[in-house]
């Protein structure tokens, strides 16, 4: 009997086909599928873009406005020392008055463009600039003056041994010009007033004083300044002229200081003048400071460095660097070696000497100095390039 049509399903009766999931065959999913890249688009050349397009008018923008004024008020702007435009590469600009001034033509000189703002020296307060008051007790401190007793020792067995080389000198030689001790003040007041005129000017530098050569951490050995290092060889000062050094480094440990005194200038900054009749021959300092190669200070600010051995191999080079530690020799101005009035007002020069294989730089007289003459030497006694052809 046949089923009736009421009745349900059997389970083994299959799916209509439109509900079937047919599983592809392993054959089928082996194969590589093709996928269907879209159509290439077009683009338009730029030619053809600009012909359609619309011009726009860009604003101007403030900035760019006020700086083409600026271009065109720096272009007048002339140096306030020598009234000229000329070398605008070299005009410095001040942040306070807006003033020009060349490099060259500052007192002293500007080496490099400083980094960062710029004060001339007037906005600065340097042309007011007053020599401190120090009492007694400050400038021994400062200067770290020994006490006589102290002392005495040391300038006995001096004394002792200038008789004996005197006494056994039975030979004849040939008259040398020797380089002779400075007469100091005999007013002790007086050599305090000196002192403290140094004193000023090194606190006004942030500088510490120091009457000798110094080696800091990072620096140049002390080892490195050896003058057989010098190309062609240095000259040796003699066993007199050495002794004669040492006893001017005795007498200003003593607080016995050359007669000198430093003072301030508006055109040329500090600078030294004689308190009292030099003369010739007379060494005055000894030029002092940190010692460093020459490599290392390439890009340094410090106006004052000077040569102290030029080895054969330039890397071993050295210079001195008062601009943490010095003495007065930092202070004492140079000469414009291009002119004759220049010229004619060096009254000091600047030598080079091995002392006990070591190099070291003097300041010496040159001739008769007259009280109240200033001081000055030619700073390019070897290289010929330091620039002085503004200087005063």
């Amino acid at each position: 009997m046949a089923p009736s049509s009421s009745a349900s399903p059997a389970a083994g009766l299959s799916r209509p086909v439109a509900q079937r999931k047919v599983r592809p065959s392993a054959e089928y999913r082996r194969r590589p599928r093709m996928s269907v890249s879209p159509p290439p688009k077009k683009f338009r050349s730029m030619v053809e873009i600009m012909k359609v397009a619309k011009r726009v008018e860009l604003p101007v923008e403030e900035e760019e406005e006020s700086s083409e004024e600026e271009e065109d008020d720096y272009g007048e702007v002339v140096c306030e020392q020598c009234g000229s435009g000329e070398r605008p590469e070299e005009l410095l600009l001040c942040d306070k008055c807006n003033k020009g001034f060349h490099m060259l033509c500052l007192r002293p000189i500007v080496v490099r463009v400083p980094i960062g703002p710029w004060h001339c020296p007037h906005c600065s307060g340097d042309q007011h600039r007053i020599i401190k008051s120090f009492s007694q007790k400050k400038i021994v401190d400062f200067f770290r003056i020994q006490k006589e007793s102290q002392m005495v020792v040391k300038c006995s067995s001096a004394q002792v041994d200038i008789r004996k080389r005197r006494k056994r000198s039975l030979v004849f030689h040939k008259r040398r010009r020797r380089l002779s001790l400075y007469v100091p003040t005999e007013d002790p007041h007086r050599r305090l007033v000196q002192m403290a005129s140094l004193a000023s000017a090194l606190t006004a530098l942030d500088m510490e004083f120091s009457d000798e050569l110094t080696y800091m951490p990072g620096m140049a050995r002390k080892s490195a300044n050896s003058a057989k290092f010098e190309s062609g060889g240095m000259q040796v000062l003699s066993k007199e002229d050495t002794e004669t050094l040492e006893q001017c480094r005795a007498m200003y440990k003593r607080g016995e200081c050359p007669p000198l005194m430093v003072v301030f200038d508006s055109r040329e900054g500090y600078t030294v003048e004689a308190d009292g009749p030099i003369k010739d021959l007379t060494i005055l300092a000894e030029y002092t400071g940190d010692v460093d190669y020459i490599r290392n200070r390439q890009e340094d600010d410090c106006d004052s460095m000077m040569t102290l051995l030029l080895a054969r191999d330039p890397s071993k080079s050295l210079v001195i660097c008062p601009d943490k530690r010095g003495n007065i020799s930092r202070f004492i101005n140079g000469i414009n070696n291009h002119s004759p009035e220049g010229k004619k007002k060096q009254n000091l020069k600047c030598v080079r000497y091995s002392v006990k294989g070591a190099c070291h730089v003097l300041l010496v007289a040159i001739r008769e100095i007259a009280k109240g003459e200033r001081l000055y030497y030619d700073y390019n006694g070897y290289e010929h390039e330091y620039p002085t052809h503004h200087f005063v």
